[in-house]
């Protein structure tokens, strides 16, 4: 692996990989992952240069944030970036064998809480499980219609507006974080936010993809005109960009419909004339997308992670080029 470009993030200090390890998996997405596996994954991403990792409370109720402070913590802490999120606040629960799509999580129960308070609270316990006294970058997490609808939405938006904002000025201005943004799953809640505040980087999950564009419909300009940069997570788009157009591929969350599985057909079709595979375009595409500063990489086995930094080393021909950048 050849050294990774580092990419400043947005105007601040913080300087991140071009390819970043996203947590979720090693926090039993899905599946059970062991911890001699766990390790494995995370030393195949420290030595082929990744030193970006994206983690959250969410992922196994704590289950990832407490796995990855225990693999960093033999690390010098100036060598590496992290990433957590504030939004939900964990304390003591009941054992669950699966809760929210992760498998035996941590025992703890969760709450949404965007004020200043729940911010503090969240971002402590945080960094206790990492076992770090700051946070390089802190996203707020899953806010918006798209994970609470209308009225839930509003309430956590008058937090967040009210007071979170504070805690995250306080938390930069003392040195305990570098840069703040979103961790979102749609565009609107970004443009909603970036009308009362400006952000340093914005996690946008699935919606700057070589599939999915709707990040261009206002954001990216939005994005221009503050200097936020993007941390590209689901690049595959929830697995079909990486499987190609299957029957039971899955796209944002669920099954594809044929008018979703129609459009990969073609873009699959258009790769090959340019000698990629459907899941190397999807990598390259983020990764020559101006607006990114890293593209995440989430993956609890090795074999699926080096066949992701192959793809990211490829050589592009004129032709693939402009197909990406189309």
């Amino acid at each position: 692996m050849t050294k990774l470009q580092k990419n400043r993030v947005g105007t601040t200090d913080v300087f991140v990989t071009s390819l970043s390890f996203g947590c979720s998996s090693i926090g039993n997405m899905g599946r059970v992952v062991d911890d001699q596996s766990v390790n494995a994954v995370l030393d195949h991403a420290w030595n082929a240069g990744i030193r970006y990792f994206d983690t959250a409370p969410h992922y196994g109720r704590g289950l990832s944030e407490s796995r990855l402070g225990a693999y960093l913590k033999g690390k010098n802490r100036d060598d590496f970036v992290l990433s957590t999120k504030v939004g939900r606040v964990l304390s003591p629960g009941a054992e669950l064998e699966e809760a929210d799509g992760f498998i035996k999580p941590l025992p703890n129960d969760v709450r949404y809480d965007y004020t200043a308070d729940g911010i503090m609270e969240s971002f402590e316990h945080s960094c206790e499980l990492l076992g770090t006294s700051h946070v390089d970058i802190l996203f707020i997490h899953d806010i918006g219609d798209y994970t609470h609808g209308v009225v839930k939405g509003a309430k956590y938006m008058d937090e967040l507006l009210g007071s979170g904002f504070k805690a995250l000025h306080d938390l930069k201005s003392s040195g305990r974080i570098g840069a703040y943004g979103l961790g979102v799953n749609e565009t609107k809640v970004c443009l909603d936010i970036m009308m009362h505040e400006r952000l340093d980087t914005i996690l946008l999950a699935g919606r700057l993809t070589l599939l999915d564009r709707e990040a261009e419909e206002g954001l990216l300009d939005a994005c221009a005109q503050q200097e936020t940069n993007l941390v590209l997570g689901g690049i595959f788009n929830s697995g079909i960009l990486a499987t190609g157009p299957k029957p039971g591929a899955w796209f944002d969350y669920a099954p594809a419909t044929e008018h979703i599985l129609e459009q990969v057909r073609a873009l699959e079709e258009e790769a090959l004339k340019v000698g990629l595979t459907l899941p190397e375009a999807a990598l390259q595409f983020g990764l020559r997308h101006p607006a990114a500063c890293s593209v995440l990489l989430g993956t609890g086995k090795v074999s699926s992670l080096q066949r992701n930094l192959d793809a990211a080393l490829l050589e592009l021909s004129p032709d693939a080029v402009q197909f990406l950048s189309r």
